[in-house]
């Protein structure tokens, strides 16, 4: 609708799916930068002839280029089409157009096509040119069938183009490989990128290596960085095949072997659950073990609760951690956090499915399995707004050696006996169940575990001690967040407090297990009008 627009640039901002076709309809429109994006389909009509500037190269664009584009060329002050999948006619462009503008098609060079889509002949009757098209075509296909035989086992894949440079190209290319971020600086002691496997457990036809992993994140670029955590960096990026991942480095010192940890992640790969964040495959490059898993489109809940819009992220410490970067047009996340938090039937629901997560690790996985990190941060909201827990069992891939981080955790949500002498600081299912319980104070109050107004109680330091202090007083409906408009549900959520109180019990015999947790929630859903 803004058929005024004359500049348009949208660069660098991670968009994906097709070009819209009504782009074409913007008139007045003289400049057009989409490049270093995920785009794909064909570039659609542009007939607009007042065009000065188009750059849509670094996408995954195919097809012809419109000969409505190429006619303008030479009118226009720049243009780039290059790494993209495009087909193209070299006969009538430069040599060295081609290596500036047209540069890395499908095998790193333009392919020819029929020449009309470089210049329209009208001259439909000329026999002698028609025949030689025909010739050329015949030639073409040819040449590409030869082709596709030779290299179609080793170039299957590739087609998925995504910034310059692609490792794949450069065979030669040799590490270790040094990357940094804004805590550390870690390094893969691989010396070919190309021989290191990645293990995409969906797919395991698919020959992905460790050079698709600096492809996709732009060489661990900093750019692609969602967040510093207590395991390591995280990263986002776009694999072979259009698969959207956020790639979790994990730098701490492992004190497994490579062929442990690799049975380890192929142990976790095999976990699945609606409310767990699926791990989608792993690399072992060196001595850093490579966590791949699916993208959560809408962030994690810290964010959501605490009025940071979906999408903004920041890397200063493991409490803070988010896999949310540019939202999607198309995405969910568009509703905003004010909509989605005025309501307890949202809240419950991603207090019910993180019990449900939890209780499935603990009850249903053999042997049970133990979180070690529950806390806000770690609760994920997928595109259709379901929670997912992260990072369960990544503690176990580096033996004993985060034991003692582990012990010390997050601000807000170590448990009590953490702190006395007596206790071995080896997590229980019953930690678990403890931070559970913060968790579920945050979901209902919407204050953080720690450093927050606690309304007029001096003597409450933490989340924890606050409610639990109302709870004892019976004055259980001081703590809900004003921010839920729900009318007639104080009852229930008022119920749900006393369940975080059962959860944060100082003793932890005294706390409820995870199935009996998902039974009392259950007991309070509410219902749908």
């Amino acid at each position: 609708m803004l058929l005024g627009l004359e500049y348009l640039n949208l660069s660098k901002t991670s968009l994906v799916g097709h070009i819209p076709d009504k782009i074409s309809k913007l008139g007045n429109l003289n400049a057009l930068d989409l490049s270093m994006n995920h785009l794909d389909g064909k570039i659609p009509l542009l007939k607009n002839k007042h065009f000065q500037v188009i750059d849509l190269s670094h996408n995954n664009l195919s097809g012809p280029v419109p000969s409505s584009v190429l006619e303008n060329l030479p009118k226009m002050k720049k243009y780039n089409f290059s790494y993209n999948n495009l087909t193209l006619c070299a006969s009538e462009i430069k040599s060295d157009i081609l290596q500036t503008s047209f540069f890395g098609s499908v095998n790193s060079c333009p392919i020819a096509a029929n020449p009309s889509l470089f210049k329209r002949r009208r001259d439909t009757h000329h026999k002698g040119m028609k025949l030689a098209i025909v010739l050329a075509i015949v030639l073409i296909f040819a040449l590409a069938g030869i082709l596709f035989i030779a290299f179609g086992c080793r170039r299957k894949q590739k087609l998925w183009e995504v910034k310059p440079g692609s490792y794949r190209e450069e065979q030669n290319i040799s590490g270790p490989f040094s990357f940094q971020t804004d805590s550390t600086t870690w390094v893969a002691d691989v010396k070919q990128a190309t021989s290191v496997p990645v293990v995409i457990f969906e797919k395991p036809l698919l020959n992905i290596t460790f050079a698709d992993l600096l492809a996709a994140t732009s060489n661990f670029d900093r750019g692609t960085l969602l967040a510093e955590g207590k395991f390591g960096p995280v990263y986002r990026g776009f694999l072979p095949g259009n698969i959207h991942v956020a790639v979790k480095v994990l730098v701490v010192g492992s004190t497994l072997t490579d062929e442990e940890a690799a049975r380890e992640l192929e142990f976790l790969g095999r976990i699945k659950h609606p409310n767990l964040v699926p791990l989608t495959g792993y690399c072992v490059a060196g001595d850093q073990r490579i966590a791949i898993y699916d993208y959560m489109e809408n962030g994690n809940l810290q964010n959501l609760l605490y009025d940071l819009p979906l999408g903004v992220q920041s890397t200063d410490d493991w409490s803070t951690d988010t896999w949310e970067e540019a939202a999607d047009s198309n995405g969910i996340q568009n509703v905003g956090s004010e909509g989605l938090l005025t309501t307890w039937r949202f809240r419950h629901k991603i207090a019910l499915g993180t019990a449900r997560a939890l209780a499935f690790l603990h009850h249903g996985c053999s042997p049970p399995m133990i979180h070690r990190a529950v806390k806000a941060s770690s609760v994920y909201l997928d595109y259709d707004l379901e929670p997912r827990l992260s990072d369960f069992g990544l503690a176990k891939i580096f033996g004993s050696g985060l034991d003692e981080e582990i012990a010390r955790g997050s601000p807000g949500y170590v448990p009590p006996e953490f702190s006395q002498p007596e206790f071995d600081d080896s997590p229980t299912p019953k930690s678990d169940v403890y931070c559970f319980g913060v968790v579920l104070f945050e979901l209902l109050t919407g204050k953080k575990p720690v450093g927050d107004d606690y309304t007029d109680d001096k003597e409450a330091t933490t989340l924890v001690s606050w409610v639990r202090g109302l709870v004892r007083k019976n004055q259980t409906s001081r703590a809900i967040d004003p921010k839920i408009h729900d009318t007639g549900l104080d009852e229930q959520m008022e119920e749900a407090l006393k369940i975080g109180y059962l959860c944060t019990a100082d003793l932890p015999f005294k706390r409820p297990t995870m199935q009996q947790i998902v039974g009392l929630l259950k007991d309070i859903e509410p219902t749908t009008s």
